[in-house]
């Protein structure tokens, strides 16, 4: 099947996107800014997990739940979201999110009881679900043409991980600083450093970020817009395409929740340091913007189903070797096996949702049809930390991390293959213009 060309798609302004690529860019950026300052406080524990425990006296078990219960409020709310964001501007949803993460940040910081800590992440599940994912996304993919959603998405993730790592960075080097002190000392200023860049940040995007709240993008009929959402819902969910994204974003997003568990493994199998394993952790943040900017200027370049599918291929192979590294190598070969993880992982999470326009889903479904697919491909957040302390239960240390880490690669292996089945059945495709 061939595609029709088709003008230049609006900005978030309602211009063409090809009469500003500038300001294109400094939008794409502020909104890249946003995704990576939101995000790292609700999940702290990938670089300081055991310090967590200890701070809000706690078990894993627990820290399991709260993650089970952030991601629970994810599962349900993305349709809303999909749904949301097709409606309203993507400047209030973005500061909303970012104001309510950061406020709750400095509530986090409190170390409150373990009760009302349900509260904190049933609060940050409404803030990254319901009113931030599917908007942040939806805008990104509208401000890049068809020749440029590898890039533009490769962008998002890498400026994303960059934000990440520079903040981890900063993190580290404060918690080093009272690497002596309680765990409630030393871990207060780093939530704090997250939570006031959230803030600020929601001050930039609300001074910034054009109010898109008129904006149609591909249709002017009011009817559609104000019609139910109902009869869009049943168009996505016929087209299989749709369904076939939500099962390669369900077997390869499990890539990333693997490195949430690198700090602790690395302290108990490498028998590092809190410091030394937050120090390594960190390097693992920097592959992001490497990984996925590369992999999507690499997928805009020789098509972005193809280097999905062999990234996801080659991270299933590599995590599933990592468990044969044993405990006593140099700190610096370890320190190369987590830099290839890294860019393996990130290369593939950044080209996710650049395949959407494989699907012809019509630009004011945009949101809808992310929604859908991340009620499904994003659900890991529920069950794997459930399974995973299911396996650490049954397979108690290390074993257990390992067993979960060949999991993994698993899914990713199944993943790699629904990417062929998908390159098959879009194998017509044709991007406007070529």
């Amino acid at each position: 099947m061939t595609v029709s060309i088709e003008s230049p798609k609006p900005d978030l302004t309602g211009h063409s996107t090809a009469a500003f690529p500038l300001f294109r860019y400094v939008q794409l950026g502020l909104l890249t800014l946003a995704a990576g300052a939101l995000y790292p406080l609700l999940y702290l524990r990938q670089n300081f997990e055991v310090t967590l425990l200890q701070a809000f006296h706690i078990t894993a078990d627990q820290l399991g739940e709260l993650y089970s219960l952030l991601g629970m409020v994810y599962v349900v709310t993305y349709i809303p979201s999909g749904w949301l964001a097709d409606r309203v501007s993507s400047r209030w949803l973005v500061v909303f999110s970012l104001c309510v993460v950061g406020g709750l940040g400095l509530w986090f910081a409190t170390f409150p009881e373990p009760a009302m800590l349900k509260w904190i992440f049933l609060g940050w599940g409404v803030a990254g679900g319901l009113t931030f994912w599917s908007a942040i996304l939806r805008a990104v993919k509208l401000l890049g043409t068809d020749r440029e959603q590898g890039r533009f998405f490769g962008i998002l993730d890498g400026g994303r991980g960059l934000t990440e790592a520079v903040l981890a960075s900063i993190a580290i080097a404060i918690f080093a600083h009272y690497a002596n002190a309680a765990a409630q000392v030393s871990l207060r200023p780093v939530i704090h450093l997250y939570a006031w860049t959230c803030l600020g940040i929601a001050v930039l995007s609300a001074l910034v970020l054009p109010n898109d709240r008129k904006r149609a993008p591909g249709s002017g009929d009011i009817g559609h817009a104000a019609s139910p959402g109902l009869r869009d819902f049943i168009t996505l969910i016929r087209i299989p395409e749709i369904w076939l994204i939500s099962l390669i974003v369900l077997a390869g997003y499990q890539l990333l929740w693997a490195t949430f568990s690198f700090s602790s493994y690395i302290q108990e199998h490498f028998s590092a340091s809190a410091v030394l394993a937050g120090e390594l952790t960190v390097i693992k943040l920097w592959m992001r913007p490497i990984g996925a900017i590369g992999g999507g200027f690499l997928g805009d370049r020789f098509s972005n189903v193809k280097v999905l599918g062999f990234g996801m291929l080659a991270a299933a192979i590599a995590w599933m070797l990592f468990v044969l590294v044993p405990g006593s190598v140099p700190m610096w070969l370890l320190a190369l096996c987590i830099v290839l993880l890294g860019l393996m992982t990130y290369s593939v999470h950044g080209l996710y949702w650049a395949i959407i326009d494989r699907c012809h889903v019509p630009p004011r479904m945009t949101g809808l049809a992310i929604g859908i697919i991340s009620m499904i491909g994003l659900s890991p957040d529920v069950f794997l930390p459930m399974i995973s302390s299911a396996i650490s239960h049954r397979f108690p240390g290390v074993l257990g991390t390992q067993l979960y880490f060949v999991y993994i690669g698993a899914c990713c292996l199944v993943g790699s293959g629904l990417v062929y089945v998908f390159s098959r059945r879009t194998a017509y495709y044709r991007f406007p213009g070529r």
